[in-house]
């Protein structure tokens, strides 16, 4: 299964496109070493010089889009930051989560460079954060993982309210259902065990629906898709089948 970058849409406006795992959305100097570079990729296929709207964290994979003049991407950021946006994702968390819940839990900024890890953690101010989910399957599966001689884990999908750094999965940390495959917020155990037994060794997050208000022809702009590559093969595994 094709899990290389793709053009899902384009017009005058926008364009938007799949994202694999691994790739950066532009270039960073947090991950200088990195040389996929998903926004130079897509300046190259489409000829049009693009211009970031959001971001999709390096190892989430999905569908993300870019204005094509820094006018249009500032009026389709406008339209993601509004109560009128849908932004879902599809991920696989440790446990059987609640069928439903929100997630009211205010985060500090991430701290990627060592000046700001320096800081105290009550120093740095708590943004609202707000995270919707629905739990859509789950598994038990006859391996010990933990102390347990079974191992559950869950299907969720996840609506943002909000689009506070790696919001999704701090998030579910907190909730005690960290997401399989993430290693700084994730369990160690858990993510030793999808690589053994499924040869799964990325972050099960993926970008799965985005929905808004065309700037320009002011119609509903919806573009969705389902996981691709080692996420999809880890869903029939697991007997996991996506329904609308």
């Amino acid at each position: 299964m094709n899990n290389e970058p793709e053009i899902i849409f384009e017009d005058d406006y926008l364009l938007a496109a799949f994202k694999p795992e691994g790739w950066l959305v532009h270039r960073s100097e947090i991950d200088h070493s990195e040389n996929r570079i998903l926004l130079q990729y897509l300046r190259d296929l489409s000829g049009h010089r693009l211009y970031p709207v959001h971001r999709l964290d390096k190892p989430t994979s999905g569908v993300i889009i870019f204005g094509k003049s820094s006018e249009m991407a500032t009026l389709l950021q406008q339209q993601l930051e509004s109560e009128n946006s849908i932004k879902k994702y599809l991920a696989v968390c440790r446990g059987y989560c609640p069928e439903q819940g929100v997630i009211d839990y205010p985060l500090p900024p991430v701290a990627d460079f060592k000046h700001q890890r320096k800081r105290p953690k009550t120093d740095l101010p708590r943004k609202s954060a707000i995270t919707l989910y629905r739990r859509l399957d789950t598994v038990e599966l006859p391996y010990e993982v933990d102390r347990y001689p079974t191992s559950r884990y869950s299907l969720v999908e996840i609506q943002l309210k909000t689009g506070r750094r790696h919001q999704i999965r701090r998030h579910f940390k907190h909730i005690h259902h960290p997401l399989i495959g993430c290693p700084k917020y994730g369990k160690s155990s858990h993510n030793r065990f999808f690589a053994r037994q499924y040869d799964c060794t990325r972050l099960l997050l993926h970008a799965s629906k985005l929905k808004i208000m065309h700037p320009i022809s002011e119609t509903v702009f919806e573009i969705s898709m389902t996981p691709r590559g080692t996420f999809s093969e880890l869903l029939g595994k697991l007997n996991w089948i996506l329904t609308n």
